[in-house]
């Protein structure tokens, strides 16, 4: 689990949860439609930010007996959750209260002053404090979950970052970005239309920007959405696959691979599934000692009196030209995975299998030594 996504998601919650409170408050003292959405959209973020905790949590788990690549793909699946739980709830109801705002603005009438305790709190004053302190503290939550997206960004060494946000893989930490995003333009949306209205007199700019912070919100739980079920689609990872091609390119001891495939699990793991087909001018030298080493090592086992015998002498060959020619296989897959994985660490699985060896363009004059 990357330490970024998890700080910027506890940061989130912890903001959120202090700011809905507050919003709430200011909602029900003023009357603010695009207040009660704020509110809304806030208490929306606090509970996503959770789902997203959750899916954290999850995907962290080790391999078992019913996962047999671990739980990476949880988080995609608690992600989409949040996705659905934003558009569906938090859009839906922002949105319905829009209307319902809408329909009774002939009705209603400038909130008045409230009096709490003897303080008399002014609607307008009471909305505008809030925002600002909501403002401050949904703004160093998106400052953290910016600074870890920025940071990704840079290992990644793209540059802009709105095509990071199409290419990054980590939907948890897009998620967070996006919504605390939102969150700060909902702000600002949300102080212009409760200034405009007091300005003015016309409930309209209230009702208008708090649908527009609604609509907002599914526009980006549509994004969420997208971006999550491509992850539990099956993925390829084509940097793996085209990292592997440039390895087995390189390697002189290997003519092709065939049936190359990926699978990402999560941004630290992946899957990788090939079959290649050897060289036999790079593998066949030098075996021959190594089965003849092999093979007296095999006899040199049995009882001196057995060493003589022709068919102990058939077995130990076979079997020794078959251990050396499966060691050597070994050695040349392990060069292949190891040197993927120093150089892409995610690639945490690798299946190859061996096709075959493939005939040179002319066969020597002289068996190789």
């Amino acid at each position: 689990m990357a330490h970024g996504s998890r700080t910027a998601v506890l940061t989130a919650i912890v903001s959120n949860a202090i700011v809905t409170v507050i919003k709430f408050i200011a909602a029900l003292i003023s009357g603010s439609a695009a207040m009660m959405n704020e509110a809304v959209h806030s208490l929306m973020d606090t509970l996503n930010q959770g789902f997203l905790l959750i899916g954290l949590r999850e995907g962290e788990r080790p391999a078992d007996q019913f996962y047999a690549f671990g739980h990476g793909q949880k988080k995609y699946l608690w992600n989409l959750w949040s996705a659905i739980g934003l558009f569906s709830i938090g859009s839906g109801l922002g949105l319905a209260h829009a209307w319902h705002s809408w329909h009774d603005l002939g009705q209603n009438t400038a909130a008045e002053p409230v009096t709490i305790l003897d303080l008399t709190l002014n609607p307008l004053w009471v909305n505008l404090t809030v925002l600002a302190i909501a403002f401050l503290l949904e703004g160093y939550s998106f400052l953290v979950a910016l600074k870890a997206f920025l940071q990704k960004m840079r290992l990644t060494k793209v540059t802009n970052p709105f095509r990071f946000l199409l290419l990054a893989d980590d939907p948890t930490l897009v998620a967070v970005v996006l919504e605390d995003s939102v969150a700060m333009l909902g702000l600002a949306f949300a102080a212009l239309g409760v200034g405009l209205t007091a300005l003015t007199g016309n409930g309209v700019w209230d009702v208008g920007f708090s649908a527009l912070i609604a609509a907002m919100l599914g526009m980006i739980a549509f994004y969420l959405g997208y971006t999550n079920m491509r992850f539990l689609a099956d993925m390829r990872d084509n940097e793996a696959e085209a990292l592997f091609l440039n390895i087995v390119a390189a390697h002189h001891q290997v003519e092709r691979c065939h049936d190359l495939r990926s699978i990402i699990i999560d941004e630290t793991h992946t899957i990788l599934v090939a079959e290649v087909e050897l060289r036999e001018e790079a593998v066949v030298p030098g075996l021959h000692e190594r089965i003849q080493t092999e093979r007296e090592a095999i006899l040199s086992q049995l009882p001196a009196k057995r060493r003589d015998d022709a068919r102990l002498h058939c077995y130990a060959a076979a079997r020794a030209a078959v251990i050396v020619s499966l060691k050597r296989t070994e050695e040349i897959i392990d060069e292949l995975e190891a040197n993927i994985r120093q150089r892409l660490p995610r690639v945490s699985h690798i299946t190859l299998e061996v096709e075959g060896i493939s005939q040179p363009a002319e066969l020597p004059d002289e068996p190789p030594p």
